[in-house]
């Protein structure tokens, strides 16, 4: 029966899904169907980054340190994350990529959710 709640734990659910919780890209029954925002549980091992910059970012997005070492990496500027609860924001338009200096997990939340936008795998190197 779907009574349009669901109930999960974010470390188990992100496992199956590339760390994404909520989005477009749910099945549209399931409760974390959502059109206008994606929220991600992010765990990132030390020395974890991005292969490539992200370019041409279509969406807004938040980042906000749950515990470790992140760096959020934009124009001209690198952001460190370092105590729980830190955040950064940006808009439309601007290029980003990250690196975990420490074991981390981060919470992001992006929108509009935008159908397609996403790689089918995810877009990172970690380290051997």
């Amino acid at each position: 029966m779907n009574d349009g709640v669901y109930v999960g734990n974010a470390g188990e659910d992100a496992a199956l899904d590339r760390g994404w919780l909520l989005g477009h890209f749910k099945d549209a029954g399931d409760p974390r169907h959502c059109e206008a925002v994606e929220i991600k549980w992010g765990v990132h091992p030390c020395g974890d980054r991005r292969a490539r910059w992200v370019k041409g970012e279509e969406r807004t997005a938040l980042l906000v340190l749950i515990s470790g070492r992140f760096h959020v990496e934009l124009p001209g500027r690198r952001v460190v994350l370092a105590r729980q609860g830190d955040y950064v924001v940006w808009g439309h338009g601007v290029d980003h990529s990250w690196f975990a200096e420490e074991e981390s997990v981060v919470l992001t939340v992006r929108w509009p959710s935008v159908p397609g936008y996403a790689s089918v795998r995810e877009d990172r190197t970690s380290p051997a």
